[in-house]
């Protein structure tokens, strides 16, 4: 993380988008990225049976092998965050420690079909500290909930904010970068003089 001399905030930031598999997590990187996303997307084959549930997502023919990246200049003061896109199966799950590694907030991407995917995710968070929100991708046809249905089937603490999103809309990602930079700026610890 780097900063500029004359401010508190950081310059450079290290974001993770996460979630379980299926819900988003690759499309909203590249929404909201600036330059060609990284992608490490690889064919589904039949090697994964019996070993990733696609149960919800049967369509689904790809998936992250290690990480998605993007980057975004967030605002006219510079901040610039860049994205690493977490695997969602169960069997990529260990690159989470690496990737997690000075990440300074996360955004865990829910899907209401199957909010179950994001559990996980949101312990992982709470357990090592690291801030986050909660971005409902409002996926076609899915039903829609109130935020607050959303926190209590979570058991979230009143502080997480939960937003709604569409992870293929550019300025739907945005967005939810900047109420996740806000929650950051309002929880930040305050800085020792």
């Amino acid at each position: 993380m780097a900063y500029n001399e004359s401010e508190a905030l950081p310059t450079q930031v290290k974001i993770l988008i996460a979630g379980g598999f299926g819900v988003g997590k690759t499309t909203f990187v590249g929404a909201a990225s600036e330059i060609e996303p990284l992608s490490t997307e690889e064919l589904i084959t039949s090697a994964s049976v019996g070993i990733d549930d696609l149960g919800g997502v049967e369509g689904k023919t790809t998936t992250t092998v290690a990480l998605d990246f993007g980057r975004i200049t967030i605002d006219r003061h510079g901040i610039v965050l860049y994205l690493f896109g977490t695997p969602g199966q169960r069997r990529f799950w260990f690159l989470w420690n690496e990737l997690s590694a000075g990440a300074l907030g996360a955004v865990v991407l829910a899907d209401t079909r199957r909010l179950e995917e994001c559990f996980e995710a949101v312990d992982f968070f709470e357990n090592r500290g690291i801030r986050f929100l909660v971005a409902v991708n409002e996926f076609d046809g899915a039903f829609r909930y109130d935020p607050e249905e959303v926190r209590a089937a979570l058991e979230l603490h009143p502080d997480v904010p939960i937003v709604l999103c569409d992870a293929r809309d550019r300025a739907s990602a945005i967005s939810t970068l900047r109420a996740l930079i806000l929650h950051l700026l309002a929880t930040a610890p305050s800085a020792s003089v």
